[in-house]
């Protein structure tokens, strides 16, 4: 069931400089980024599909903390429908969303031959398709007032692929052309679209390795560790205070080892 909590502090009216839609970020990446933008008095507009308790709790977390104002939105950014109602509540909400993270995605891990195409289109569906979603949704305002940025969250496997991972590495190929068009169509406003392409990042998502192939893949990287989600929210921060002559870019955050 998909819904948009509303349940904010009764009589805080905290007036927010900015901003920020950040989706999937209940943990991991999108948690981190939340984070760091809840210590700069950002105003936080957090969506996940299942975790809910988890989210609920870190937005109160948020609320005591950083005193920061959290709207949660529960549901399936795969869901055009949702994805266009959240916005409406955000801006509804804070007035204006200021800097859009499209963050949320799933992985697939297996052959090709052995992925159905259910499993295919849901992935699409979450990785690229939510990425259209927003974007459509958050542009006319930011157009309007000439400003906002919009960043995706991406990966190095959107330009080198990889192995057991074809649907991933197609999806995360497609946010990285999509970012390059997107920037060329809203850089007469003022809009930067830029990605950050990850590399392997500490998450839940590669907890599906064992002991002897973690040390493996970190012994592939140069600076001889995985990256953390604190880092890629630190980049993501920069990226939404940039100026608008950065835009179309895809910044690879993986310790040199591509």
């Amino acid at each position: 069931m998909q819904k948009i909590n509303l349940d904010l502090r009764k009589g805080d009216f905290f007036t927010f400089m900015k901003t920020v839609l950040i989706t999937g970020a209940s943990r991991g990446i999108g948690r981190a980024i939340a984070q760091k933008f809840a210590q700069n008095h950002f105003g936080l507009i957090l969506n996940c599909r299942r975790s809910v308790d988890e989210l609920e709790s870190f937005a109160r977390e948020l609320r005591e903390t950083c005193s920061a104002e959290v709207l949660t939105c529960i549901g399936d950014v795969a869901d055009h429908a949702f994805v266009e109602q959240m916005v409406l509540d955000g801006q509804a909400h804070f007035g204006a969303i200021d800097v859009l993270v499209n963050n949320a995605g799933i992985s697939h891990i297996g052959l090709l031959t052995d992925m159905t195409r259910e499993e295919w289109e849901y992935l699409m569906a979450v990785n690229v398709s939510s990425v259209f979603s927003s974007c459509k949704c958050v542009i006319p305002e930011m157009i309007r007032r000439k400003a906002g940025h919009i960043i995706n969250i991406s990966s190095v496997w959107g330009s080198a692929g990889a192995s057991c991972e074809v649907a991933y590495s197609a999806s995360k190929g497609a946010v990285n052309a999509f970012t390059k068009g997107l920037a060329k169509e809203l850089a007469p406003c003022g809009i930067p679209v830029n990605a950050i392409a990850c590399g392997v990042i500490d998450t839940d998502m590669n907890r599906c390795l064992n002991r002897e192939e973690r040390l493996a893949l970190e012994a592939e990287i140069p600076v001889g560790r995985y990256g953390t989600p604190e880092e890629v929210a630190e980049l993501t921060y920069f990226l939404a205070g940039c100026s608008p002559y950065l835009t179309g870019q895809i910044l690879t955050l993986d310790g040199g080892w591509s």
